[in-house]
């Protein structure tokens, strides 16, 4: 059990730096929606340029982050060499998209219709390039159980960010797009100080290039799987302006359904806290004789929390609802949907482990590529149709396509004994809670009471059925 209480800290360390850090990032969705009226298409331009960033973003990585923690933890590797080998070739990548980027800057941002305003771009690819680089002294914090300082430095973006954009778009009452992008630029450049001393520290290591030729072995497919996996996530928007019927509203539409998303993020978090000490956990019991038993109760309880979240953010929606302004409010029906396909992505990264464990990184890309093909033919066809709601059907059906496949053949190749009976009555009392919470209550209050009692409900039954599992655990370890 200290293995899962040490998970849980750290996770808990992690979450609540992703948790508190994305509540604080939500005071931009009300600045950015006052401030960007949804009729003149301004949180469009954001939300638009963001999907942009994270593609890039994956794309500058090349998988390198869990091939550092694969290296790093194999035995006969020296972890000061690989953090070195590491950080130095997504230096030099980095440093060569910008380079490249601010050549073709003009060309690049006519074609995606910013030809008037080409620095937005050229401010986010020096964030791009900088954010890559830092994902290894991050990731090198993270291998060194360091949670405390990752999640200084991660809120420390976050608090300047938000204090520069409350001081442009509220004090001063600012409505430049332009904006929002050099305060990341800023805050991006503060938080490449802080990490000096572990950009330094790569010094003790030295780039070794047979190290490297095997972890690119290991990565590249990741970098695939990681391609297909940011498309789910940010393809609809990428792919919204070019196959939306009428370009004048395609910024005004996007706009909407980006900060109605803002409000499903939470799921998002869970997810990105859970993986940060997920993912080290996992190599370091690698070699464990019970590591099968506890990634069946990790997966578990990942799918007990994520539903108690989602239950959270439905029941309380009409609370929520302000954290964007009232002329976005017609996306808010999207929410429901997209939380459901972040529940299936979390558990298609929970899955992701036996290919990775066992080196076979290429099902991952295979998988990823399932659920990336049927993503975007869906928002190809439907868009045009059915505009953002198209997106939000589209992210279920690419997500659960790859969960799917995921299992099946993970079940075949490194079989898992997930207590499915169990997650299967959660997932249905969940449902059900969720389809009671939608009697008409016309008083406000009387609706909020009603619905946190459906809310205590799902948590008295997480409270009976699995909080003395430890004691059950136990009896089967001692077996």
């Amino acid at each position: 059990m200290s293995v899962l209480k040490s998970l849980a800290k750290e996770t808990a360390i992690y979450g609540m730096s992703s948790i508190v850090g994305r509540f604080l990032n939500y005071l931009l969705v009300p600045i950015y929606t006052a401030a960007l009226p949804a009729g003149e298409g301004g949180y469009g331009i954001v939300t638009n340029v963001y999907a942009w960033v994270a593609l890039l973003l994956v794309l500058l990585t090349c998988g390198m982050e869990t091939g550092f923690f694969r290296f790093a933890n194999k035995e006969g590797e020296e972890p000061a060499r690989v953090y070195t080998t590491t950080l130095t070739a997504i230096s030099i990548g980095a440093g060569g998209f910008l380079l490249l980027g601010l050549l073709f800057l003009q060309p690049l941002a006519g074609w995606l219709g910013y030809g008037s305003h080409p620095w937005y771009l050229g401010m986010m690819m020096a964030v791009v390039a900088m954010d890559a680089i830092q994902s290894i002294p991050f990731a090198y914090l993270r291998y060194q159980r360091r949670p405390l300082r990752f999640a200084a430095l991660k809120l420390l973006f976050i608090v300047l960010n938000i204090a520069l954009n409350l001081t442009y778009y509220v004090a001063l009452g600012g409505s430049d797009v332009g904006y929002a992008f050099g305060f990341n630029l800023v805050c991006t450049g503060t938080v490449m100080l802080f990490l000096l001393p572990e950009l330094r520290e790569a010094r003790r290591g030295k780039v070794d290039s047979a190290l490297l030729r095997r972890m690119l072995g290991y990565s590249l497919p990741l970098l695939i799987l990681g391609v297909a996996g940011i498309l789910n996530q940010v393809a609809d928007k990428i792919i919204f302006p070019f196959v939306y019927p009428d370009p004048a509203q395609a910024s005004v539409q996007l706009g909407i359904y980006g900060a109605a998303v803002k409000i499903a993020m939470v799921m998002a978090m869970l997810t990105q806290a859970f993986r940060f000490a997920y993912e080290p956990f996992v190599f370091g019991k690698s070699r464990d004789k019970d590591n099968r038993l506890m990634y069946a109760q990790a997966m578990k309880f990942f799918l007990i929390f994520t539903l108690l979240a989602y239950l959270g953010v439905m029941f309380y929606l009409d609370i929520l609802k302000y954290l964007i302004a009232p002329d976005y409010w017609e996306g808010l029906r999207v929410v429901p949907v997209v939380m459901a396909a972040e529940i299936m992505m979390g558990i298609y990264f929970n899955l992701s482990f036996w290919y990775k464990l066992t080196d076979q990184t290429r099902w991952g890309a295979y998988f990823s590529l399932a659920g990336c093909t049927v993503l975007v033919t869906l928002n190809l066809l439907l868009i045009p149709h059915y505009s953002y709601m198209a997106c939000a059907w589209a992210g279920v059906a690419g997500y659960g396509t790859a969960m799917l496949l995921s299992y099946f053949i993970g079940q075949r190749r490194y079989p898992i004994a997930y207590d499915l009976r169990s997650m299967g009555l959660y997932v249905l009392l969940a449902a059900g809670l969720y389809a009671a919470s939608q009697l008409p209550i016309e008083q406000f209050w009387l609706r909020m009471g009603y619905r946190t009692l459906l809310l205590l409900l799902f948590v008295a039954y997480i409270v009976w059925r699995d909080l003395p599992i430890h004691l059950r655990f136990t009896k089967r370890i001692k077996s």
